[in-house]
C-alpha cells in the first residue's frame, strides 16, 4: 500500500532517519561500555540499537513506493562521553520519542488513515517507552559504579519490543511467536 499524504510520508521519513542515528550512536556508545568495564551495559545498548534498525527498517518499508532522493531532517542527540552521560543522551531521545515525536506522527497517520505508517509508528512508540526504562535502570547500576545483570536481552525483530531475561512467549506488542527474537 503507497502512503497518499505528504506528510505523513514527512514524517515517515524523519523517523526513519532518527532510528538510523540512533542505531548507530547506540552501537558506538554500545562498544564504549563495554570498553569502560560495562560489558552488559554494552550489550544493553546494542539490543536496543538493534530495535532501533527493526524501526527503521518498518518506517523504510513503508515509503517503499516513495522512490527518489529525500533530505531527510532528523533531531539527534550528539555526544560521547561516560557511561552516565551517553545513558542520560538515550533517555533523553527515547523520551523525545515516546512525548513528543511518535504521538504526533501516530495521530496524524490515523487522521490522514494511513494503516501501514500508523503501525510503523505505534510499534515504534510502544518499544521505545520499555528503551527508555532500560536505559534508566542501567543508569541507576552505572551511577552506583555497577554493570547490569547477564541475562540475556531479547529483541523483536518486527516491532523492536526489548526484555531482559526470559519473560514473555509472544511479542506483547506485535504477537509475533518469541522464537524469532534476536538475543544479546
Amino acid at each position: 500500500m503507497a502512503v497518499n499524504n505528504a506528510m505523513t510520508a514527512d514524517f515517515l521519513r524523519s523517523a526513519y532517519g532518527g532510528e538510523s542515528m540512533a542505531h548507530m550512536r547506540y552501537l558506538i556508545w554500545g562498544d564504549s561500555a563495554e570498553q569502560g568495564g560495562f560489558p552488559n551495559i554494552g550489550r544493553l545498548f546494542r539490543g536496543v540499537g538493534y530495535a532501533e534498525w527493526a524501526h527503521a527498517k518498518n518506517h523504510f518499508n513503508v515509503l517503499k513506493q516513495q522512490v527518489g532522493d529525500s533530505t531527510v531532517a532528523a533531531g539527534a542527540v550528539f555526544g560521547h562521553t561516560s557511561i552516565v552521560e551517553n545513558l542520560q543522551g538515550a533517555i533523553n531521545g527515547e523520551l523525545h520519542e515516546i512525548d513528543q515525536m511518535y504521538p504526533v506522527y501516530l495521530e496524524t497517520a490515523k487522521f490522514q488513515e494511513e494503516k501501514d505508517a500508523q503501525k510503523s509508528f505505534h510499534y515504534a512508540l510502544e518499544a521505545e517507552k520499555i528503551h527508555a526504562k532500560l536505559f534508566q535502570d542501567a543508569q541507576n547500576a552505572a551511577k552506583d559504579g555497577k554493570d547490569i545483570g547477564s541475562e540475556a536481552i531479547y529483541v523483536c525483530p518486527i516491532c523492536g519490543f526489548t526484555e531482559i531475561g526470559d519473560h514473555v512467549d509472544h511479542c506483547p506488542i506485535c504477537g509475533v511467536k518469541k522464537d524469532v527474537f534476536k538475543s544479546f
